[in-house]
């Protein structure tokens, strides 16, 4: 590791560690297949102090850099991938949105139950018609009076259900294309906000995910994040650290592939001697080891980015694009060396690979990676 980690830093990994394999992996097996939400394994989190890892003590949260957060998360999704995710939006896209936009009202009432965890944050963006093209939702907020008039339907919310409060993107003004979009905090249980169907999912299944629908649901003006116009540009910030998250969900997911694959190899007899001691087996192995540590590497560069207030966008994208894409290798191969074992719900190689491959598509697609990486190195962006 070219940097050193400090004493805090490891002693957070290793609390975390011995929480998640102790307490989450035991029963992450069962949450899957049953799509059980983890809301027991987000207490103990929140008991201490990871659901609002980085916001500072004045709003109740630890005030731990991004290095301590994406090493505690990756610990999490070692154990429970699902628990992961909703970790990762509630602090990397809600806590830190309500953090760098809110006033000081906003903080006051809704960050410090975030970070207490009392309330879990969900972040909707995504439409039936605008995924990787967020312009063109159709959601819409009207303004009447003290008050916002929502109206629209949001597609795959991550915790859409349990989340006690959601910020929601619509638009304010249909003839400013990404401008025209502003971000709004609605609480769960206001009345024209209703959450649909859970989604059948392929992986992840212990974590909800499902549409909302805002039928004129009015919300007090106050409650919009930021200024009218500054939807999108919350959004796009928040995503800088959600990727950087989705980077550390994989190197977690990657790991435990790993570990599981390691502990078969040198358990599992072929040919009259352990497969392990098979070139082709030990190659993979050795390949495997590179790939994840290279994503560690990734993420935490672009988490120490963060921490010391540099522009971090293309560093995120590079770290969720290598690491997202790495997960779903690992994955693969985990599963291959376990024969048609792996191929069984009875080792846990097989939700490791489920549960990866949407880590490739949400918080913007490897496409949307590339597109921004090579934006950044290209500086030829057409404007919209």
């Amino acid at each position: 590791m070219p940097f050193q980690l400090t004493e805090e830093q490891l002693m957070i990994q290793s609390m975390v560690r011995d929480l998640a394999r102790e307490e989450f992996a035991p029963r992450a097996m069962e949450r899957d297949q049953k799509k059980i939400f983890p809301a027991d394994n987000l207490k103990k989190l929140a008991e201490l102090g990871l659901m609002g890892m980085m916001v500072p003590p004045e709003y109740g949260g630890s005030g731990a850099d991004a290095v301590s957060y994406v090493l505690a998360l990756a610990e999490v999704a070692y154990a429970c991938a699902s628990t992961a995710v909703v970790m990762s939006v509630h602090n990397s896209i809600v806590c830190e949105s309500v953090l760098t936009y809110g006033t000081e009202k906003q903080k006051d009432n809704f960050l410090r139950r975030l970070a207490a965890g009392e309330i879990i944050g969900a972040f909707s963006l995504t439409e039936p018609n605008a995924g990787s093209d967020p312009a063109r939702q159709t959601t819409r907020a009207v303004r009447d009076g003290n008050s916002y008039i929502l109206n629209g339907t949001k597609r795959f919310t991550t915790t859409g259900r349990n989340a006690g409060l959601i910020i929601v993107t619509a638009k304010t003004d249909d003839g400013k294309a990404h401008r025209g979009i502003s971000a709004f905090l609605v609480e769960q249980g206001t009345k024209g906000l209703k959450p649909g169907p859970l989604e059948e999912k392929m992986g992840l299944r212990a974590s909800d995910t499902c549409d909302l629908i805002l039928e004129e649901c009015r919300i007090p003006a106050e409650n919009i994040l930021g200024a009218e116009g500054e939807g999108f540009l919350i959004a796009m910030t928040g995503l800088d650290c959600g990727r950087i998250g989705i980077a550390a969900q994989s190197v977690g997911v990657a790991q435990a592939a790993f570990d599981a694959a390691v502990r078969y190899v040198q358990e599992r007899e072929q040919f009259g001697q352990k497969i392990a001691k098979f070139q082709g087996i030990r190659w993979m192995i050795a390949d495997m080891a590179v790939e994840i540590e290279a994503a560690r590497l990734m993420m935490l560069s672009a988490a120490r980015m963060k921490d010391s207030g540099e522009h971090h966008t293309l560093q995120a994208s590079m770290a969720k694009l290598y690491a997202s894409e790495m997960v779903n290798r690992i994955t693969a191969q985990a599963v291959q060396l376990h024969g048609g074992y792996g191929f069984t719900k009875e080792y846990a190689v097989e939700r490791y690979y489920r549960d990866a491959r949407v880590f490739t598509i949400y918080e913007g697609t490897s496409e949307i990676q590339r597109i921004v990486i090579s934006n950044h190195i290209l500086k030829d962006k057409r404007s919209p």
